[in-house]
């Protein structure tokens, strides 16, 4: 899914095998621009290309796909070794059911299965919860699967049903990025991600050339990839990203846009779990953390530019966004002199 910032939860979680395997985590980070400090800080963020960069540079030191998180490793090149499998198929599920059989090779723990009945197809992930204990890996494997059969064949699949076999998490309102589904359920019998079966029956459109391209940059790339256009939220955000300001439009302004009544867009946003100004704070956030990057800024620019006229409101908005105040943020990012008053 493409995401403007990524929580820095995802980052600890997937650095659970490298803790493991004994690696220097704060080397690693530093590898990748990521400041080891930013890991104190629950609600610190970083950028996708920060992310995919971290992502790769896990795969590349643990020598493993799977990261460290398992007690056998699984080389590199095996994810790629089964697309070049099905990269043939002539549809989509045949290409599913031919990854779920190349993984279960390896045994039947570490794989995903795909079940199917008239209606409804599902993604089911088996790994060891003990082996897994954020989650991590097991949202990832579906993330990348839902990526990989997305970009089959050229379009993303709707999810219609999304289910956790666990308990809400704290960053429980990232998964709308995701995971959008109109249904979303914590405390399940299993996790497993359910979309319509007639997808399944859709002709693979990629071909052993794209896929050599494809390869370059997955499957890191499918944990930020495969926008999900369709919810109200990113409507909105898609709406706002070029008014971003003092004077961005109103609720009853977005509604006429979007030829909606301001109750139905207030109702819609709240099935997805959001309010109007919560989708303005989250992009203002996002805005202000890729623009604290450019050095050429000022703190006084970056509030300036979304929308804050006083740095020292802006200040305590972005401390209550992050955690951190924005010259904090700069500082543990670019290695920049702290600014005043932070």
């Amino acid at each position: 899914m493409s995401r403007d910032t990524i929580n820095i939860h995802f980052v600890n979680a997937a650095l659970t095998g490298a803790k493991r395997m004994g690696l220097d985590i704060d080397t690693l980070l530093s590898h990748v621009g990521i400041e080891a400090e930013l890991l104190r800080q629950p609600k610190a963020r970083i950028s996708p290309d920060q992310y995919t960069r971290f992502a790769r540079m896990l795969w590349l030191v643990t020598q493993d796909e799977h990261l460290g998180f398992d007690v056998q490793p699984r080389r590199l090149g095996t994810f790629a070794m089964m697309c070049q499998l099905i990269i043939h198929c002539k549809t989509l599920g045949q290409a599913l059911e031919r990854s779920t059989e190349f993984y279960r090779l390896f045994g039947d723990n570490w794989s995903v299965i795909l079940e199917r009945d008239k209606h409804e197809a599902r993604l089911i992930p088996l790994i060891p919860s003990e082996h897994d204990p954020d989650h991590f890996l097991t949202e990832s494997m579906l993330m990348i699967w839902h990526g990989l059969a997305s970009w089959l064949i050229e379009r993303r699949i709707p999810l219609e049903r999304v289910q956790f076999g666990y308990s809400r998490p704290q960053h429980a309102d990232e998964y709308d990025a995701l995971f959008f589904a109109p249904v979303m359920q914590f405390n399940a019998q299993r996790t497993e991600v359910t979309f319509a079966a007639d997808y399944l029956d859709l002709p693979i459109r990629q071909t052993e050339e794209t896929l050599t391209e494809f390869l370059k940059t997955a499957p890191a790339q499918l944990l930020v990839k495969f926008k999900n256009t369709n919810s109200l939220t990113n409507r909105i955000r898609e709406v706002l990203k070029s008014q971003i300001g003092e004077d961005m439009p109103t609720l009853n302004d977005v509604a006429a846009m979007l030829y909606l009544s301001p109750q139905t867009l207030r109702r819609r946003l709240a099935t997805e779990g959001k309010s109007y100004q919560g989708v303005k704070d989250a992009l203002r956030r996002d805005a202000a953390i890729h623009l604290l990057l450019n050095p050429e800024l000022n703190l006084e620019d970056v509030a300036q530019h979304v929308g804050f006229s006083e740095t020292s409101t802006f200040h305590r908005a972005f401390k209550k966004w992050t955690g951190v105040t924005p010259g904090l943020y700069r500082q543990l990012h670019s290695n920049l002199p702290a600014a005043e008053n932070t």
